[in-house]
């Protein structure tokens, strides 16, 4: 019985690392899109996303049949009930990746300003994500708590762009709209920051049983 819920949870593992990497592959290209104002990418993230939408429904069936079936121990019922938590969020971020993709459609992405913020957001967003997944497979305390120390880097970052719209739309009026749609873009980034954070705030309740929002 133990090793076929050993098999199970092995599969939960590699479902949640592919979310993870569909996560990627969603940031990635609706960025790339803004970024480079190439709309042929905007289906790649839109795609991630529905794939995010897919997995999640098969992952939280393999944790109902691992609850139901298995009759998990304490430490393996907080694993299961965290992974619960964490595809939750994880398909969220996939919500905020064909966002952006959306707005990447109609958005010109000005030279200068905001622009390499913006990238830095991306970069750091898609390692908080990378690291939040590899936290809980690798049952790695020190990595989760090193996604939520990476907030406050994203949260810095967002408050930079912010400002630097303000100043972009301050010297030309014609950028204003464009302006709140880039600001939209970056608020989503951010978005993304707290969700992965999410995911590791539940990988430390998997591991040590007490979230951090209670300490």
């Amino acid at each position: 019985m133990r090793n076929k819920f050993d098999e199970q949870l092995k599969r939960l593992h590699v479902e949640l690392i592919q979310m993870g990497a569909a996560c990627e592959d969603a940031i990635s290209a609706a960025a790339e899109a803004l970024l480079k104002g190439d709309e042929s990418l905007v289906p790649a993230a839109l795609e991630a996303e529905r794939d995010l939408d897919r997995r999640e429904r098969e992952v939280e069936n393999l944790c109902l049949k691992l609850l139901l079936q298995q009759q998990p121990v304490a430490r393996d019922l907080r694993e299961i009930s965290a992974a619960l938590k964490m595809i939750s969020d994880l398909e969220r971020i996939g919500d905020q990746a064909a966002d952006i993709a959306e707005l990447a459609s109609y958005v010109r992405v000005p030279d200068g300003s905001g622009v390499l913020h913006i990238a830095d957001m991306t970069r750091a967003v898609i390692g908080m994500v990378t690291d939040s997944v590899d936290s809980f497979v690798k049952r790695d305390l020190d990595l989760a708590r090193a996604v939520c120390a990476a907030d406050d880097q994203v949260d810095a970052l967002f408050d930079q762009v912010k400002r630097e719209l303000i100043d972009m739309i301050s010297s030309d009026a014609a950028w204003g709209q464009q302006g709140l749609d880039l600001l939209m873009v970056a608020k989503y980034l951010e978005r993304i920051g707290d969700h992965a954070t999410n995911v590791a705030e539940w990988v430390e309740y998997s591991i040590t049983g007490v979230h951090p929002s209670n300490n």
